[in-house]
């Protein structure tokens, strides 16, 4: 089972942006700029630390969240997608005129159960 997907289109823009930047990683902070926006970074330019929780994994691309902001998305299974847009951080997509987003549900009791005994 898989906390977070990424759709066919946003699938395609993360490819576009592997091959101009090369390793990729995706941080949702809840912080500053696009508050809780997914944001994609060259792997180099994003520290992690103890406080950020791994995901999952996106066309070989990490997923990250903050700890703080995991608790409030902890029951949640997050869809990445794509939207034109200019959106107000320094994620790589917003040169092309894109911007990632969430969409998010609530996990079945079958993917609670799962997660839980992780």
């Amino acid at each position: 089972m898989e906390r977070v997907t990424i759709t066919d289109k946003a699938a395609k823009v993360l490819e576009q942006l592997k091959e101009k930047h090369g390793d990729l990683i995706f941080h949702q902070s809840g912080g500053c700029c696009d508050g809780s926006a997914p944001m994609v970074f060259e792997k180099e330019d994003m520290y992690l630390d103890d406080s950020d929780v791994l995901l999952g994994t996106l066309n070989d691309v990490n997923f990250y969240m903050n700890q703080d902001q995991f608790e409030y998305w902890k029951h949640t299974h997050l869809t990445v997608d794509i939207t034109e847009g200019r959106g107000a951080s320094f994620s790589l997509e917003i040169p092309l005129g894109l911007r990632f987003l969430i969409h998010s549900r609530m996990l079945t009791k079958e993917e609670e159960m799962f997660f839980n005994t992780k």
